[in-house]
């Protein structure tokens, strides 16, 4: 689902200044758990500083911290220098946040990517009350300790001028912070609407083995699932938006009939140095960059670079989003940065082997969803810039990985550029009515637009092009697709036909709405002779349209013609409720609904056998949340009958994240 990732924004070029790949406040409460009289594990606010996460449920086993890539088992707290607790407008008991605010309301999130805030803060009283305990139930009830920061870990290695420069910019940065919270955040970059309930994060998780399992695993799902989300380290010291967190990815391994789960964050240069001086430091591409205080935010982040205080010369991304296995490797990707090389262990685990650039040939970002040829094991991809000519460029990598030249895309503005598509032939590139305009953050607004004056197009182009030149545009009018599922040709029509969800209002996720949003599978057809271009909505039935975003179709079939996608039900909008079976023909939906007070994301598809001849011929996979236990589990479902084959449950919560891919246990003994 997000899409909409930060990560998936492409402002990784605000903050770095050049085409090189590099580089309001709200405090949350903090839910520590601890025992009760009764041996039951409870939870409680303890302080409003540090934690921020509700109702975790926790692994019967001991939370440990990893040895190959030590992360607290909680959010650490910042060590920015904040003004007192009255200036914010709290006491040590209350959490009211927002000074002279007493009546704000948390805004209502129709057209907001993330769920509505299930933490609650009280208007400011002297009388207030600590709330009462959660109860949780646990049948063999831990504490989870908060260990203490090394308030030196970084400090003490600065000369006298860094040291300086430093304690003046945390102060200045201080003082902007304070600013912030005179004024409410937008619902997009309100962390309290954007990471609560099962969005907010969760710690490192090693290795379990041997996980209950309700049912029988298939002998087909043999290898490992992985799945990539946006998890912050810290705690938001400003505005955040879902799509900024750091990259985690969530594994679960099956061997004869069982399985494993483990989850890690993707060591990426911006974690390992914001974990080194214990707080976040970088800018957060759609929370934070936006207005005079955006660009306030970026000014301290260069003076920290110049004084050297922070490096972005190795890339400023989160690797948050997309996951693809490519030659002998597990990519995690988002558009704004290259991508970061994740090795699944013999044992179940995630350990990040670093920044990958295809051995020196990647020079610039990939976007977080490059395709894969099912034949021809080719990688095709695009990346874009956001502050220089050329915007937008396409490249492949062959089998082996060799990187093709570059291959500019005219476009007249930088184009938000999350997906794109294939087919035996061509590549089909979107040129869409999202772009991003800098001069909007000197307006005070944000740089993410919604140009109404443009006309959306799709461009046609030979896969193996050497230039630009026989690039081919028709025009699309009033389409903005996130995600495109598939395309293929039909020759005997000269047409492309291309399968996507197409969004209304196209900037919702990004910029505050009052118009509910809707995502609507449509078939969208390119005639390359007239240059014209058709659009219908695949699901005819009014009684049947829902919002379906997130999700595949067979990945044996990528690029050539297909029956079936697979897609979220992403209703109550953001929650997704299940999956949908589409048949891209006849617009017939067989839906799957996860279960009562249950949640999940994107369904993977994984096929049986890949000399099937039935294109259904498989599974899905997704990862469910029971919002009412407050459990996760990984749900197997027969894509032919739509009939639960197995459950999977998980020693810890898995929040809603975003895109994912199988590893068949063949390929993971191949790994690099």
């Amino acid at each position: 689902m997000k899409a909409p990732r930060g990560g998936l924004t492409g402002l990784r070029q605000i903050i770095h200044g050049d085409s090189s790949p590099g580089p309001s406040s709200l405090l949350p409460v903090n839910r520590g758990m601890c025992l009760n009289d009764q041996g039951l594990r409870t939870e409680q606010l303890i302080s409003p500083t540090r934690f921020y996460s509700r109702r975790d449920q926790i692994a019967p086993t001991r939370v440990a911290m990893a040895t190959s890539s030590p992360v607290t088992n909680t959010w650490i707290k910042p060590k920015l220098s904040m003004p007192s607790s009255r200036e914010f407008g709290y006491s040590s008991n209350s959490i009211s946040l927002l000074k002279n605010q007493p009546n704000r309301q948390i805004p209502n999130i129709n057209c907001s990517l993330q769920a509505p805030p299930i933490l609650h803060f009280p208007k400011q009283s002297s009388n207030y009350q600590t709330p009462k305990t959660t109860t949780i139930p646990t049948s063999n009830p831990t504490i989870i300790s908060h260990p203490k920061q090394d308030k030196n870990n970084s400090f003490s290695k600065w000369n006298l001028v860094q040291k300086v420069a430093a304690m003046t910019l945390d102060a200045v940065e201080s003082a902007l912070t304070k600013h912030e919270l005179e004024h409410p955040l937008p619902k997009t970059a309100d962390p309290r609407v954007q990471i609560s309930g099962n969005f907010a994060p969760v710690p490192e998780n090693p290795v379990t083995q041997s996980l209950p399992v309700t049912g029988k695993i298939p002998k087909c799902v043999n290898g490992v699932y992985v799945r990539n989300g946006a998890n912050p380290l810290f705690e938001p010291t400003a505005g955040h938006h879902f799509f900024d967190g750091d990259g985690m990815v969530h594994a679960v391994q099956f061997k004869n009939g069982s399985a494993s789960y483990a989850c890690r964050f993707t060591e990426t240069e911006r974690l390992i140095q914001e974990k080194a001086l214990g707080r976040p430091v970088f800018p957060k591409a759609i929370g934070e960059l936006h207005g005079h205080s955006g660009i306030a935010r970026l000014m301290l982040f260069y003076a920290r670079g110049m004084f050297g205080l922070v490096d972005h010369s190795n890339g400023t991304g989160v690797a948050n989003a997309g996951l693809v296995y490519y030659n002998n490797r597990l990519l995690a990707m988002s558009e704004d940065d290259l991508p970061y090389h994740v090795r699944v262990t013999p044992t179940g685990d995630l350990k990040t082997e670093g920044r990958f650039d295809f051995d020196g040939q990647l020079k610039s970002t990939m976007i977080a969803h490059p395709k894969l040829d099912p034949v021809s094991g080719e990688l095709f991809a695009l990346s874009y810039d956001v502050i220089q000519k050329p915007y937008l460029k396409y490249f492949r990598f062959s089998k082996n990985g060799e990187k093709s030249n570059d291959v500019e895309i005219p476009v007249e503005d930088p184009t938000m550029m999350h997906d794109f598509a294939i087919t035996e032939k061509f590549v089909i590139i979107p040129d869409q009515q999202v772009v991003f305009k800098m001069s909007e953050m000197i307006r005070g607004g944000s740089p993410v637009v919604y140009d109404k004056n443009k006309v959306s197009r799709f461009g046609i182009l030979d896969k193996y092009a050497k230039d630009g030149s026989g690039l081919k545009w028709v025009e699309v009018p009033d389409c903005f697709c996130f995600h495109l599922w598939n395309a293929w040709e039909e020759p005997e029509n000269d047409e492309i036909v291309v399968i996507g969800s197409c969004m209304t209002p196209p900037d919702s996720i990004f910029n505050e709405c009052d118009e509910g949003l809707k995502s609507v599978l449509s078939e969208i057809r390119l005639n390359l002779k007239t240059g014209k271009s058709t659009r219908k909505a695949i699901i005819q039935n009014e009684e049947e349209q829902v919002n379906l975003e997130a999700g595949m179709v067979n990945r044996n079939k990528l690029g050539r013609k297909t029956q079936y996608t697979y897609l979220a039900i992403a209703e109550p909008w953001p929650k997704v409720s299940g999956f949908a079976k589409v048949d891209l023909f006849t617009g017939e939906v067989n839906k799957f609904i996860y279960g009562d007070n249950k949640y999940g994301g994107e369904p993977l598809f994984l096929p049986r056998d890949p000399n099937s001849k039935a294109e259904d011929d498989g599974y899905i996979l997704a990862f469910v949340h029971d919002e009412k236990e407050w459990k996760s589990e990984l749900q197997i479902v027969n894509a032919m009958t739509l009939k639960l084959e197995a459950t999977v449950k998980l020693p810890s919560r898995v929040p809603y994240g975003f895109h994912g891919t199988f590893i068949n246990a063949k390929d993971l003994a191949n790994q690099a």
